[in-house]
């Protein structure tokens, strides 16, 4: 698992952008109603969007990698590091599983969000195994206190009213992943109706993920504007 963790990490931004030609493959619909589907990925997807905007807020952690190997200049425990050892992954996997149910395909399901999921969980090894190397002790009692993928609630309202929330940060680290699914989730929902013959019969609500689309594009495009002329910049 270490040296496929360390393989994806080195190319993910190469392979995983694929794993959403899979969203494109027909096959039996999860739900009758397209908008349902809607609905529940919206749903998911918002919550690990949440999840990745509290972990950046708090206390970001650069663990970017180096080179295209893992890497991290110090052991981050704090925030919502705090409650679960991997919350932007975390994130990431509710993502996936959000933007493939607006799929609203079963096939998606089954073979899109496991994968993403092994994905991860191969890079989590990877890091890990980086991270006992370089921290020891330190990282194995962190490890003992905190799980890996379910996080652990407790005591998460003094995390939150007790940290300064930095939203600069997040809107600079972050401009890029709502812009993705919301898109993502657009076209497949826009894709579904076509499909089921629905889609003069809704044209109000078209039009509404339609303006919805351009709005969230038009904001990255502020943010890539604002953030390249160093307008907007980390505090």
């Amino acid at each position: 698992m270490v040296a496929i963790g360390n393989f994806l990490f080195r190319w993910r931004n190469t392979i995983f952008p694929w794993l959403f030609v899979l969203l494109l493959l027909p096959g039996p619909r999860l739900f009758a109603n397209p908008w349902h589907a809607l609905a529940l990925s919206v749903l998911v997807t918002g919550l690990g969007q949440t999840i990745r905007a509290l972990t950046i807020g708090l206390r970001y952690i650069k663990r970017g990698g180096r080179g295209g190997k893992v890497y991290a200049n110090d052991l981050v425990t704090e925030g919502i590091y705090g409650h679960v050892r991997n919350p932007m992954y975390v994130g990431n996997v509710l993502i996936c599983l959000g933007v493939a149910i607006a799929s609203n395909e079963r096939i998606v399901t089954v073979l899109a969000v496991p994968l993403a999921t092994f994905a991860y969980a191969a890079i989590v090894a990877a890091e890990e195994h980086y991270l006992r190397g370089k921290f020891g002790p330190a990282y194995e009692a962190y490890c003992r206190d905190v799980p890996a993928w379910i996080p652990n609630l407790r005591g998460l309202g003094d995390t939150l009213s007790g940290m300064t929330f930095n939203w600069r940060r997040v809107v600079l680290k972050e401009f890029g992943t709502p812009w993705g699914w919301i898109s993502a989730i657009g076209a497949l929902t826009l894709l579904n109706l076509w499909r089921s013959g629905s889609f003069e019969t809704n044209m109000p609500l078209v039009g509404t993920i339609l303006a919805v689309m351009a709005i969230a594009t038009a904001l990255w495009a502020l943010v890539m504007t604002l953030k390249s002329r160093r307008i907007l910049v980390a505090r």
